[in-house]
């Protein structure tokens, strides 16, 4: 069921005036029209999908340009072996059908998502997500809004921060189409009783919004402002006009926004201007273009461009990052990087149509492309945060990603290794031992022989451990995905041993004699399909089973 509360209201609590016009605030919890809050607990829970969930492959440009074209095992062993953990399917009710996501926020255990409408009317949602088991998402509260569009969302210290469009000409109470809200989210949950606080500001829709300190800086696109506003009332502290703006990016010291029409501007607190950045780019009519600082740089998604680095104390050009091209046809009204984000050395473009292309950047020496990851539908907006990633995916929903980043005490612990360089078809024969430490994708992975592996690791396919054959593995281990299923095959007289994470998207195939075991206290399976025992079987230690399989 919708619980039905109210939205925009229809009296004021506090007027206050701004440099350029009339801000309004509006705080009154029992009238608000136009918005409801979701009570359906069980579509919450079915809103989290797993479908799709496993191994992701990487396209990289070796394959695109066909040097691999004979067979992916020719490849060697890929870096970045990353997974998906889950889907979150795009909110959906009576007049918001056509939703998609437009911005992805994580802070503590949840991850906060927004959503909005490229029809012309004004409709949008909201969703809480709490990712703390990264192996168990779950949509916490959602909150859909019948009057407006959700274009960016923040997070800070028990609310969250809406920025959005509203039709000013159809509601009683808005004094411009761009309108920035605050509602109190305790423990993942909308708190509606608390009452909401509005904000409205001119220019034709808010585009983006951080949360900085105790203020909160607001952009609106044409013809509109960047507006710092104290963060406790939403008073208006200073403000500029602006002829375009697409995004911002806000650290303690500086803030720098985009402008459509004109680039990137670094701003101090005050709003004075300390530096113009001029960029000749399309960035295309009422877009989402974002940008983010990177190291000392700052790098701004340029549409049919591709990403663009800039130093941000001088504002040279620095590097362009080109979109790279899946080989299967793609309009070129979609070849547009809508987004940027990044993770330490990793650089994330959300390239619509040409999908989520993942980058390196490698110490003196320029960005280097890893490829494309194969994930489906038009990817809009991505995030980063620790060891996920966070795509917002058109009718696909949110894709929560796993990097498999190896721990750092794992790595010090099998420092003495060397880093597996090999192909990705791993073939361990008999009598053989081996041992590498490291973080990479497989293909094939049959051990005959005796194999230790330090570090995360994913494999596409299969996973079989021959008779009398010895798997140790420590760390992170994903075999497969649950659209295409993949088993994990102990023969007889085989062990395996696990000190960490083992999940398998497939079933667990254990044959007379073979033997699993778990050292320490940390461990966890996570089994998709079923533990499959014929015989004699052993497993000890102490584990974790997900999903309840053993």
């Amino acid at each position: 069921m919708i619980r039905k509360v109210y939205f925009l209201i229809a009296s004021m609590t506090t007027l206050i005036f701004s440099c350029s016009d009339e801000t309004t605030v509006y705080e009154d919890p029992n009238n608000n029209d136009n918005l409801r809050l979701e009570s359906n607990e069980t579509l919450l829970e079915n809103s989290v999908l797993y479908d799709k969930s496993g191994v992701l492959d990487i396209l990289d440009e070796n394959t695109i340009t066909g040097k691999y074209a004979s067979s992916a095992k020719a490849q060697p062993a890929g870096d970045y072996p990353l997974t998906l953990v889950a889907q979150v399917d795009v909110p959906s009710f009576q007049g918001g059908e056509n939703l998609t996501a437009s911005h992805v926020v994580v802070a503590g255990d949840y991850a906060y998502v927004s959503y909005n409408t490229v029809d012309a009317g004004f409709v949008g949602a909201v969703d809480i997500i709490n990712v703390k088991n990264p192996r168990n998402p779950r949509v916490t509260s959602r909150l859909y809004y019948t009057n407006a569009d959700i274009n960016a969302i923040d997070y800070d210290n028990g609310y969250v921060y809406l920025a959005g469009g509203v039709d000013s000409e159809q509601s009683v109470t808005a004094t411009a189409n761009s309108f920035v809200a605050k509602i109190y989210a305790p423990d993942g949950r909308f708190d509606l009783d608390a009452g909401i606080t509005y904000g409205f500001q001119d220019g034709y829709n808010a585009t983006d919004i951080e949360v900085i300190s105790d203020k909160i800086i607001v952009t609106s696109g044409q013809n509109g402002f960047v507006r710092v506003y104290n963060k406790s009332d939403l008073s208006t502290v200073v403000e500029a006009p602006y002829s375009d703006l697409r995004a911002l990016a806000a650290n303690e010291t500086n803030i720098a926004v985009l402008d459509a029409s004109a680039g990137v501007s670094i701003l101090d607190q005050s709003l004075n201007t300390i530096k113009d950045i001029s960029i000749d780019s399309d960035f295309g009519i009422n877009t989402k273009r974002t940008l983010d600082y990177y190291g000392e740089n700052i790098i701004v998604s340029e549409g049919s461009k591709g990403a663009g680095i800039y130093n941000g104390s001088t504002g040279d050009f620095v590097e362009y990052i080109p979109i790279l091209l899946d080989p299967e046809t793609v309009d070129d009204a979609d070849v547009v990087t809508n987004a940027v984000a990044t993770n330490d050395n990793v650089l994330l473009m959300a390239n619509g149509g040409a999908g989520l292309s993942l980058s390196e950047d490698k110490d003196n020496a320029d960005t280097s492309i890893v490829g494309i990851i194969q994930l489906e539908g038009s990817i809009n907006f991505v995030a980063s945060k620790d060891d996920y990633i966070f795509a917002a995916s058109g009718l696909e929903g949110l894709q929560i990603i796993k990097l498999n980043r190896p721990d750092e005490s794992l790595v010090a612990r099998c420092s003495n290794l060397s880093g597996y360089s090999g192909s990705s078809n791993l073939n361990v024969p008999v009598s053989s031992n081996e041992s590498y430490r490291g973080s990479k994708r497989f293909f094939d992975f049959d051990v005959r022989g005796s194999l230790l592996l330090c570090g995360s690791w994913t494999v596409r396919n299969e996973v079989t451990v021959h008779e009398n054959a010895l798997f140790e593995m420590n760390g992170n281990f994903a075999v497969a995905r649950n659209s295409r299923r993949g088993d994990v095959t102990v023969k007889s007289g085989a062990t395996l041993r696990i000190e960490g994470n083992l999940t398998i998207y497939g079933d667990l195939n254990l044959e007379d004699g073979a033997s699993i075991e778990f050292i320490g206290e940390n461990n966890a399976v996570n089994i998709f399909g079923s533990v499959n025992r014929t015989g004699e079987t052993t497993v000890t230690g102490t584990f974790l089973d997900v999903k309840d399989k053993f």
